[in-house]
């Protein structure tokens, strides 16, 4: 769901020209460290991956749909005696509050950016992601216990009634997983709504064999066992997911970033004697920031920079702070 505009972080744009202009702008700007600051935003995405709105849309009524199944398998679980039925109920009711979630980032990732919140909305959908995977923790945690107890001392289960209810789970569930697995390759928030979906889904299935068990074998204590099944495919799936997503909250470097080779490649553009205090963090999932400083006499170093960044690296928005050798920057780290 990459779903908005680059944020604007910038405060001006060097173009080659505006050379003349902007060695003007270096002596009014220089303050006693004789530094000048600059900020670049590079238009040229190459990225395009945004969740159509006609999916919200779906996502919406799969939502209401959802709490409805919700309410159905958790009376028909709590009448036919299946834990498993009843955990697969909470699990579709944290399924529908993470489409919730889903299309409430994504609304709120479309609103600009503003004094208070200068990077925008974006990392909604981050937030939207991070919640629904302790949703599926909790949820899986859960059926541990149930399924561990009803292996223990199974209870008597009425097949034929969790067979019904949950091939018509496993109908809606297919159908849900479908609308949200073409942007789960790309989106955080989007690939755990579909594992939410895929997770209900087997579940169902899951569930149907052990009614089948129950009718035709009397194997009552399966219906733990496959609720046990469910909580670990939960369980697998949070803990891939939770780097990623807590990464990008932390503002870690991107995984596919190299800082070293960033230096190297600013430290051949002709002018430049020294690159430090070098961080570079993900937005959201799509769109990366880079801030640096540069020690330089020449200011067309910067859209030099600028370029590089875009081109090599993928980052269009760069705050670069333009230095002399004879400026004192103690509290650089990198």
């Amino acid at each position: 769901m990459k779903i908005a505009n680059a944020v604007t972080i910038v405060n001006a744009m060097v173009q080659p020209a505006n050379v003349a202009k902007n060695a003007s702008v270096k002596r009014k700007n220089q303050n006693r460290f004789g530094e000048v600051f600059m900020h670049s935003h590079h238009h040229e995405h190459h990225h395009n991956h945004k969740v159509n709105a006609k999916t919200v849309i779906y996502l919406t009524w799969s939502f209401a749909i959802n709490i409805l199944l919700s309410v159905v398998e958790l009376i028909a679980g709590i009448v036919g005696g299946s834990v498993a039925l009843i955990g697969d109920a909470l699990h579709n009711t944290s399924d529908a509050l993470s489409i919730l979630i889903a299309v409430l980032a994504y609304k709120i990732g479309l609103k600009k950016s503003n004094k208070h919140f200068t990077f925008g909305f974006k990392r909604a959908e981050i937030i939207g992601a991070f919640v629904n995977l302790i949703l599926l923790f909790i949820s899986a945690l859960y059926l541990f216990v149930e399924g561990i107890n009803r292996i223990i001392s199974p209870q008597n289960i009425n097949g034929e009634l969790i067979i019904y209810i949950s091939i018509i789970a496993l109908i809606i569930d297919g159908i849900t997983a479908k609308l949200s697995h073409h942007e789960s390759h790309h989106n955080a928030n989007m690939k755990m709504l579909f594992l939410h979906n895929l997770a209900d889904a087997l579940g169902s299935v899951g569930v149907i064999i052990s009614g089948l068990c129950v009718v035709y074998f009397d194997w009552h204590f399966v219906d733990g066992i496959i609720a046990l099944m469910i909580a670990g495919y939960m369980v697998f799936h949070s803990i891939v997911a939770f780097p990623k997503i807590t990464k990008i909250l932390m503002n870690a470097t991107p995984d596919n970033i190299d800082i070293d080779e960033i230096k190297k490649r600013l430290l051949k553009i002709k002018n430049v004697s020294d690159v430090h205090h070098i961080h570079v963090w993900n937005i959201d999932e799509e769109h990366i920031s880079l801030d640096c400083h540069i020690v330089s006499e020449d200011i067309t170093v910067l859209e030099k920079a600028r370029n590089i960044l875009a081109k090599n690296f993928d980052v269009h928005h760069s705050n670069i702070q333009l230095e002399t050798k004879e400026s004192n920057c103690k509290d650089c780290c990198l």
